[in-house]
């Protein structure tokens, strides 16, 4: 520890942290805009600006180290006028078209103008003119409300090791952009949508397709059916200002009825189908002496980061398609069928945390015939705008169940949502099924929490199964590197591209930078999920009597013709530029 005064108060702060992050643990707020807590840390926006006795000049409290006997004060009047004419400066080259941004009102540069007291454009000067950049199916950039704060740069780069954006140019024509002015589609970003969350205004966005559901919904021809990934749950009530964590699950089946879906489904049975094929694909491949390890493919961000970095780990991958493509070739199957519905007149609807689903949804892989599995993706964000837009108090909304025939799910469905969860899921499977006997304590608690990776043994029956869990891409390739070198073995591996997994999805809610600073979402959102998950009367994907049924009636069993024909893909090189 080390002996400070803040503002003439006297403090002990440990030794090592910035200023900023001493003002904070005694509660003492210092305004940011640049900063994201352990991913962007570079003093450029100077909207933390401080004074320092003895310093020539005020300095950014978030990158200027504390030490014995330092005089700091956060609330003179010449780091006032400093950070108001900063601030006046940003908004002088800013697309204020406020009433009419995504973020409005869930804006950073939005809150400080307000906290500062800017009450009018000191400054009206030359804007660049910016095309925007609408070419990808899951992100949209605008450089004209872009800030330069190099938020989104330093996660892409520093986060996710993808680096398909950077500053580009100087001075007054800096820019953030891709390398020969390529648009994100042509470049090997993988859409987990990392940077959006990471923006603190509306540079980036996911792109909308709210107004397809709607026509969609209009449309008496259509039968239109939703599905809700288990992370949705976890996330959707801070779009409606409640708690992190809160599970919203019944609200949120209530809410998709009250809009006029035809049916509403939970994707956590396709979570349990996904278990029941990935799984005996596991027991196949270790029994057979097949590729190992086999990694999971729930997630289209990191599937496409593989194609793109490391294709000699294709046939690695399991391939079975993630939970809601298969729930989808099931809709358009099995459940047209059952239903006397031609399937050209279904219309699948996924809500899904992530923007990485929505080019996944569009993948000529992802098909059967000339139907797409799923038609249109939304976000958690996308939901929580279409729920306003119906009028629908969802706070006080009561609770209703899933849509039958597929009303029912297992707690090994629902943790998908979290780090580790697929893992976890697959091993209660696994595990009976290669011994034989019912195991009663099927929590694997050694593949959860939020390290970055994690490894266990998990001894199942003779065979010691070794797995590892890693999440957010820069430590994929860590892991993969590690395995591709020879220097670590495992059996099965999961990957999911967002750091936190699902929850912290780049189609989630976003949270400020200061938020960010005092709450690991990773953690309260999984709380979510875990808390169903242990909740439910059944907690083992096998024992779900819905997926029994429909192999029962349809699919014969897991790893059969038909299984393969409609629930398991293939993957391809792809080039890096």
């Amino acid at each position: 520890m080390v002996n400070i005064k803040i503002n003439g108060k006297d403090y002990s702060v440990a030794e090592g942290t910035t200023v900023l992050e001493a003002a904070r643990s005694v509660g003492i707020d210092i305004p940011t805009l640049c900063y994201l807590k352990g991913v962007n840390e570079i003093g450029a926006c100077r909207m933390c600006l401080v004074e320092v006795k003895g310093a020539r000049a005020l300095q950014a409290a978030c990158v200027y180290p504390v030490s014995e006997g330092m005089e700091v004060m956060t609330n003179t009047p010449a780091v006032r006028n400093a950070r108001k004419l900063n601030l006046e400066l940003i908004l002088s080259t800013h697309d204020r078209k406020c009433l009419t941004c995504v973020r409005n009102r869930n804006c950073e540069l939005q809150a400080l103008a307000d906290n500062l007291g800017v009450t009018d454009i000191a400054y009206e000067g030359i804007r660049n003119e910016y095309d925007i950049d609408e070419i990808s199916p899951s992100i949209v950039r605008d450089n004209n409300k872009c800030i330069l704060c190099k938020r989104c740069v330093s996660t892409c780069k520093n986060v996710q090791t993808v680096a398909v954006i950077d500053a580009k140019n100087r001075g007054f024509n800096t820019e953030i952009g891709c390398a020969f002015d390529m648009p994100l589609a042509e470049t090997p970003c993988v859409n987990c949508g990392q940077c959006i969350t990471a923006c603190p205004v509306g540079a980036l966005r996911e792109k909308s397709d709210i107004d397809r559901v709607w026509a969609a919904l209009a449309d008496p021809d259509k039968h239109v059916v939703v599905q809700t990934a288990p992370a949705v749950r976890a996330g959707l009530g801070e779009e409606f200002d409640m708690p992190i964590g809160t599970p919203v699950t019944g609200k949120m089946a209530n809410a998709l009825k009250q809009i006029g879906f035809d049916k509403v489904f939970d994707t956590d049975t396709g979570a349990d189908l996904t278990i029941m094929e990935e799984g005996t694909e596991v027991i196949e491949r270790i029994q057979n002496g097949g590729k190992l390890p086999v990694i999971t493919s729930c997630s289209p961000g990191w599937v496409k980061f593989c194609e793109h970095n490391f294709p000699d780990f294709l046939d690695n991958l399991s391939s079975a398609k993630s939970p809601h493509e298969m729930f989808g070739a099931v809709l358009k199957t099995y459940y047209a069928q059952k239903q006397g519905i031609d399937p050209k007149n279904i219309v699948v609807v996924s809500i899904m945390p992530c923007t990485a689903k929505k080019f996944e949804a569009q993948r000529p892989e992802l098909s059967n015939g000339d139907l797409q599995d799923v038609d249109i993706v939304l976000t958690t964000r996308e939901l929580g705008r279409m729920i306003k837009q119906a009028g629908i108090d969802f706070k006080n909304i009561e609770d209703a169940p899933f849509d039958n025939p597929f009303g029912e799910a297992t707690g090994a469905g629902v943790i998908f949502g979290a780090t580790g969860g697929v893992m976890e899921a697959a091993l209660r499977t696994v595990a009976e099924v290669l011994t034989g006997k019912s195991i009663e304590n099927c929590d694997y608690t050694d593949v959860r929490g939020t390290d970055g990776i994690k490894r266990a043994e998990i001894k199942v029956g003779d065979l010691t199964l070794k797995a590892a869990v890693a999440h957010g891409l820069g430590n994929a390739r860590k892991l993969l590197e590690a395995i591709r070198e020879g220097k670590e073995n495992y059996h099965f591996v999961e990957i999911m591209a967002c750091p936190g997994g699902c929850v912290t999805g780049g189609g989630q809610p976003i949270r400020s930078a200061k938020e960010r600073m005092d709450i690991d979402l990773k953690a309260e959102r999984a709380k979510a999920l875990y808390s169903e998950d242990i909740n439910s009367q059944i907690r083992k994907s096998h024992e779900n009597p819905v997926i029994k049924k429909l192999y029962d009636e349809f699919f014969e069993k897991p790893g059969s013709h038909k299984a393969h024909e409609l629930l398991h893909t293939h993957y391809a090189k792809r080039e890096n530029y």
